[in-house]
């Protein structure tokens, strides 16, 4: 194993599901295999998946379970009640008061850990109380973006750049809203001026290194679009693990006893009737001629419908997996969507949130695919989606975006020298 020039102190603070925390994961375990001290900030119920490969790590907000159904009860009420303005902003600000409860004690145990530290590392979420707590212990901030989250023209394929701009800027500023009087009360507690504005704007003043944890390729002309931060959003890739799982062996022998199945997976949010989905997946399946294997993610599928051409497993390793299969069928995580794009086979992606739905615009744009939000999915419009999915032509598609996919080492690699870099400059200054 290489040794630094000097080994430096690293702190990771991501929180969310295991697709947001993953990246901070992955990128963790790179820096302490190269002899850096990290430490990860994660939620309480995926310390165990930090710790499953060797890192250290603190509990950091509350368990992800609770806030997982509520998000996923959010955006169902959002999709069909979008013009209800003033109930959307009760229920929005009612699910994000869990979070908003724990933001204090979430500063305190950020700025215990991270006093001294050559970086501290945010994720997508909390990002504002990550640069707060860089700013009152004097330390260097990086954070790591799996998605476009900064203003830009590029997020949404064939709609106008301006009309994309300004959406992004009014959600940031509805983002600052929500919390501003959480972030102005805690930075009074830190002995910190009070915010300017939404956190995006203060980073980019700053120049502070925002590593885009994505392929441009998903975007494209993004990178041209943002070649005027002179390198302050990199392009690495999606961070992953990509660890084996227990299940691995038993599911590539039976895709081996019959014809490449399609996989469904729908990661952390919980399918809120799991029964229903299975007999929907098994029917559409069985009239197109095709086997299903359902990845249960956090979903409890061990009361549903039996059937001879479906088989359900729980965790499995996308990278083995994936190449497999016919199509992949899920709800539009974005590491679940780069492992479908690296496998060089058709996506359909059935979004529940918002996010989501622009995971499955990017691969509607790329011709790699479709997208349906998953409430409006039946197993009629499941039939008639993956009868387009299983064309020729997306398959062909597939495979050549494949191509230009970066390898998750690769990813990995130049993430976690980003971040060295980043630190030495930032001690030399």
């Amino acid at each position: 194993m290489e040794r630094p020039e000097y080994p430096m102190k690293f702190v990771l603070a991501f929180y969310g599901t295991r697709g947001d925390v993953e990246p901070g994961i992955a990128v963790g375990r790179e820096l302490m295999r190269r002899g850096h001290e990290v430490l990860m900030a994660v939620p309480p119920d995926l310390i165990g998946s930090a710790e499953s490969v060797g890192l250290s790590a603190v509990s950091y907000g509350p368990e992800t379970q609770a806030w997982l159904e509520d998000t996923r009860d959010f955006w169902g009420y959002f999709f069909r009640n979008f013009w209800k303005v003033r109930d959307l902003q009760q229920y929005l600000r009612e699910s994000r008061e869990p979070g908003i409860r724990a933001w204090e004690e979430m500063t305190k145990t950020l700025a215990t850990v991270a006093e001294g530290v050559d970086l501290l590392v945010s994720g997508v979420s909390y990002e504002e109380l990550a640069f707060d707590v860089a700013e009152y212990c004097g330390v260097a901030l990086a954070t790591v973006l799996w998605f476009p989250m900064r203003v830009n023209g590029r997020l949404v394929p064939n709609v106008p750049a301006p009309a994309v701009r300004w959406a992004m800027k009014m959600y940031e500023w509805l983002i600052w809203r929500g919390v501003r009087k959480v972030v102005d009360a805690q930075r009074r507690k830190l002995g910190l001026p009070r915010a300017t504005g939404p956190v995006p704007g203060r980073i980019a003043e700053r120049e502070l290194l925002e590593i885009q944890a994505y392929d441009e390729v998903l975007f494209p002309g993004l990178a041209t679009e943002w070649a005027r931060w002179d390198g302050q959003r990199p392009f690495v890739g999606t961070l992953t693990l990509e660890l084996p799982t227990e299940s691995d062996e038993d599911v590539m022998s039976w895709i081996a006893a019959g014809p490449p199945p399609i996989c469904f997976g729908f990661g952390s949010i919980p399918v809120e009737s799991p029964a229903d989905m299975i007999a929907m997946i098994a029917g559409a399946c069985a009239q197109v001629g095709e086997r299903a294997l359902v990845c249960a993610g956090w979903t409890d599928f061990s009361d549903v419908p039996q059937f001879d051409h479906v088989k359900v497993v729980g965790a499995v390793n996308y990278a083995t997996i994936f190449p497999a299969c016919r199509a992949v069928v899920h709800h539009g995580g974005a590491g679940t969507t780069a492992a479908g794009l690296r496998a060089g086979v058709p996506t359909l992606i059935l979004w529940m949130a918002d996010v989501q739905l622009i995971w499955g615009a990017a691969v509607k744009g790329l011709k790699v695919g479709t997208s349906r939000r998953f409430a409006a999915t039946s197993e009629k419009t499941l039939v008639a989606d993956l009868r387009r999915i299983l064309a020729p032509q997306y398959l062909a598609r597939a495979r050549q975006i494949a191509t230009r996919m970066t390898k998750p080492a690769e990813s990995v690699a130049a993430a976690a020298d980003l971040m060295e870099d980043y630190a030495r400059r930032k001690r030399v200054d």
